[in-house]
């Protein structure tokens, strides 16, 4: 078996972590491959390495080390390979994490084929203005905010399903996967979701109106966002470099024709996972905080 390992090298024991992994891969005759960039790093290790392409494309499964936004950037590129993700998490906070730093004896299961599969629903996002046309994927959210001075109120109109539904007075809009409900959108006062759900949340950012309550949409929703002439938009896919459309233009969301898959060696329960990463998210600094 090919296992790719991606490790986000900017948190500070990613590379000691990923050398463990290495090993344990060696010590259960697995073959692995890293990225290219890393060669100079981890040229001590028996990986093959490889660009991003070759990387993902010819191996049977992704291994990431880091924390939620890693795991969530290497999903998103290992599902367009239909290939699934093992997170290992080496940051402060992951809820996406399938293994604990202290939990790698469990990689044999990855071996033996003693584990399931967790499919998670994803969000394209269209950005289109005239003859330009930008779209990206979405793990956990796309993020509509309005391109003016943050002291403004934006005014976003929304349709569903090709009919006009509101116009929103605020600083934006969170569109959330039940698998983003517990970031960006949860800090917003959106609900959290069982990601097992195939579904879409729609959470106003500090909204000007009375109504500011979030919306569960169902999986087939298409949302057409725009401004008419109050100026252009951008919207960001999990926070990655965002796409803008002018007032003319127009922002699409909906489901994704591809889908996440997560490894699962454990038989957590989401409840399990949200329990105990609540509690520490609740016992963490604010300069801990996972980006």
């Amino acid at each position: 078996m090919m296992f790719a390992i991606i490790p986000n090298l900017t948190r500070k024991n990613a590379a000691q972590v990923t050398r463990l992994i290495c090993a344990k891969l060696d010590e259960l005759g697995a073959a692995y491959s890293l990225p290219l960039s890393t060669e100079n790093v981890f040229s001590d290790t028996k990986a093959e390495f490889l660009p991003e392409k070759e990387l993902i494309g010819g191996c049977e499964a992704v291994i990431t080390v880091g924390g939620d936004g890693t795991i969530i950037h290497s999903a998103k590129k290992a599902a367009v390979y239909s290939k699934p993700v093992l997170g290992i998490n080496a940051g402060r906070l992951a809820f996406m994490a399938g293994l604990e730093i202290h939990e790698l004896d469990l990689l044999e299961k990855l071996i033996t084929g003693d584990y399931s599969m967790d499919k998670r629903m994803m969000l394209k996002t269209t950005a289109a203005d005239g003859d330009s046309v930008q779209s990206g994927y979405s793990m956990n959210d796309s993020t509509v905010m309005r391109l003016s001075r943050l002291s403004r109120i934006s005014e976003i109109n929304v349709d569903l399903d090709g009919r006009y539904f509101n116009r929103y007075l605020g600083d934006g809009l969170i569109l959330s996967t039940p698998t983003g409900s517990t970031a960006y959108s949860l800090s917003a006062g959106g609900p959290v979701v069982d990601p097992k759900l195939e579904c879409m949340i729609l959470t106003p950012i500090c909204s000007h109106s009375v109504f500011t309550r979030s919306l569960v949409l169902g999986d087939d929703a298409v949302l057409r966002i725009y401004s008419d002439d109050d100026g252009p938009l951008s919207v960001s896919c999990d926070g990655d470099e965002p796409f803008t459309v002018s007032a003319q233009g127009s922002i699409t969301v909906e489901k994704a024709d591809i889908c996440a898959s997560f490894i699962r060696l454990k038989n957590d329960s989401f409840v399990d996972i949200l329990n105990r990463k609540m509690m520490k998210w609740n016992s963490s600094s604010h300069d801990e905080r996972e980006v």
